[in-house]
């Protein structure tokens, strides 16, 4: 069983040990310190009873909010983490009166543009060499809640 809330701040340790197993360019603890501490972010977590499953960073300004991190441990994988992150993200979206969300994925991260795909998104752009190691294209996708 996947339990979806809020992370407290005991838990960023965690997030960070994934992020580290997940990202060539991870965040950093202090990172994710600031942004757990920031007024218009949010971060979801994951967890079943092994520990954490996977993590969600949101940045929001009045009515438009961005996906900045979404990730599950690759042992939870195709388990339903992520589209129960997003939804909590809806919900959470739906009480902060947030109509629109926004991210970025790696242009050959096609299990992720798909997964996007099912949620909604759209693609909306490409930025041209946005990644390092490697160098790559972001995709530019939307959400009109």
């Amino acid at each position: 069983m996947i339990e979806i809330s809020e992370a407290d701040f005991p838990e960023l340790p965690e997030i960070a040990a994934l992020e580290r197993e997940i990202f060539p360019d991870a965040w950093s603890l202090k990172s994710l310190e600031e942004t757990w501490k920031q007024k218009n972010a949010a971060i979801f977590v994951a967890k079943t009873k092994e520990g954490m499953a996977g993590y969600l960073i949101f940045y929001y300004v009045l009515e438009e909010g961005e996906i900045a991190r979404i990730a599950t441990a690759h042992s939870v994988r195709r388990q339903g983490a992520a589209i129960q992150m997003f939804r909590k993200l809806l919900y959470f979206c739906r009480e902060q009166k947030i109509t629109r969300i926004m991210l970025e994925v790696r242009e050959n991260n096609e299990a992720a543009r798909q997964f996007y795909g099912k949620c909604g998104f759209t693609k909306d752009g490409i930025r041209r060499n946005y990644y390092e190691n490697p160098k790559e294209n972001a995709v530019l996708m939307s959400v009109n809640l």
